[in-house]
């Protein structure tokens, strides 16, 4: 009898210590899982911030340029597309080139799908303001407003995709501001 007592206490506590391993590494599995998501978190927020950055940078540099050859009707100091103009764009949207690598290394579907509308929204943009010739595509402020719809998707896909919740604003604000009164009569922006 002496030797089945202890011959169950041997199982116990070995079953006990594959018990423990079990658990640990299922621990540490979960905390490893965790800081890998943490850590992936961080570069896409850091990507989809600096992406959405120079694109809006982009975007403002072609509203500029087209505002200073009459496309657009205001919005932004006029930009003279001079040639050191026209080479700080390109360098630009040589970043943004690169930030939109980033973004699609690491982004899901559904945020690569709307980064490649956005992107194709500001070459719009950009062709506009060069004055090159687009297909049935309405004027500056029709591509514009479409920019900035596409711009507003992408940014709430992205906030999906790292679990930020809740929306950019909270309500409907007004645009332009009742400050500024009629655009058409001629007012400065």
């Amino acid at each position: 009898m002496a030797l089945t007592g202890q011959l169950a206490t041997l199982l116990g506590v070995a079953l006990g210590a594959v018990l423990s391993m079990a658990t640990t590494m299922i621990v540490e599995r979960a905390r490893w899982r965790r800081e890998q998501s943490v850590r992936w978190d961080e570069r896409r927020l850091s990507a989809y911030a600096e992406y959405a950055h120079a694109v809006k940078t982009l975007a403002h540099r072609y509203r500029r340029i087209a505002v200073a050859k009459g496309i657009a009707a205001s919005g932004a100091a006029p930009l003279e597309p001079t040639e050191e103009v026209l080479a700080e764009v390109a360098e630009a949207e040589v970043q943004r080139s690169a930030l939109a690598e980033t973004v699609w290394l690491l982004g899901d579907v559904r945020t690569n799908t709307a980064a490649v509308r956005l992107n194709h929204c500001l070459w719009h943009l950009e062709w506009l303001a060069r004055e090159l010739p687009t297909r049935g595509q309405g004027g500056w402020d029709q591509a514009y407003e479409e920019f900035r719809q596409a711009r507003q998707h992408f940014l709430q896909l992205a906030r999906a995709g790292i679990g930020v919740r809740g929306t950019r604003v909270a309500e409907s604000v007004p645009w332009p501001p009742p400050w500024r009164g009629d655009l058409s009569r001629g007012a400065r922006r």
